[in-house]
């Protein structure tokens, strides 16, 4: 509890033979660039918690009932979905923008990674940070599975003339095209034909994408956004702003 409201607690993760003063500066750093990222679709940082676990430190931000946006969208009226999911979508494009005009990279996106306030609200959280893990009742899920909404650059660098991981702002926009899918459809990217994460790493660094649902579930220029979102070639890409202003106009032709 922080001032009489529930909070979320993420706190070092401390692996043996792990140097604990290098950790504690990567924290302090990923703690700093959190604070000064204040934005209505990014979850706040409230501070820095150092009494609750034992010689570990832990960052504090608000604690939101609604948990993620698959949950959310989950209580949501089936003929509420589709209008409902279009407009978190602009917002998670919008808080996407924000980060990467601060030059974050989330590096995690995906559904689990996205909360909703108390007024229905996307927010993103997880970005960048590689130090943490939860100490709370699990909101999100860090790391394990995320393989479906990997970059095939990310899930096999050298490939793409790149070193070492590659976690972008192009990996980024390929990361949104499968929360949009996972977001339309409520299941994560290719669940209907590979059980398995290792297929599917095999199947993205092939050229291939998820098959498009039905028309009534993804829009025409939703789904045109989506395959722009996965090409192949990461220069290729759109930049998130290009996402969000193309966002706006599909919304305007889906109200017309």
């Amino acid at each position: 509890m922080y001032q009489g409201k529930p909070v979320a607690l993420k706190h070092m993760r401390m692996f043996q033979g792990t140097d604990q003063r290098d950790m504690r500066r990567k924290f302090c750093r990923e703690a700093l660039v959190w604070q000064r990222l204040r934005h209505k679709h990014i979850v706040p940082l409230i501070g820095i918690d150092t009494e609750s676990f034992p010689s570990s430190f832990c960052m504090v931000s608000p604690w939101m009932k609604n948990g993620t946006v698959i949950k959310y969208l989950s209580g949501i009226d089936q003929t509420k979905r589709r209008s409902t999911v279009d407009r978190l979508i602009q917002e998670i494009a919008q808080g996407l923008a924000f980060l990467h005009k601060q030059n974050v990279v989330h590096g995690d996106l995906r559904g689990s990674n996205i909360l909703v306030d108390d007024t229905g609200h996307a927010c993103l959280t997880d970005f960048g940070l590689t130090v943490l893990s939860d100490a709370t009742v699990t909101q999100t899920n860090h790391g394990a599975g995320s393989v479906r909404w990997m970059a095939p650059e990310t899930l096999n660098p050298t490939t793409f003339g790149l070193q070492g991981l590659a976690r972008t702002p192009a990996s980024d926009i390929y990361a949104f095209g499968c929360v949009c899918l996972e977001l339309y459809t409520g299941f994560p990217p290719f669940h209907e034909a590979i059980l398995h994460d290792a297929p599917v790493m095999l199947q993205v660094m092939e050229g291939r994408r998820p098959d498009r649902p039905a028309a009534d579930v993804i829009s025409d220029q939703i789904w045109t956004i989506m395959q722009k979102c996965w090409s192949h070639n990461f220069l290729k890409r759109p930049s998130i702003i290009d996402i969000v202003l193309e966002l706006g106009m599909s919304r305007c032709l889906l109200c017309m």
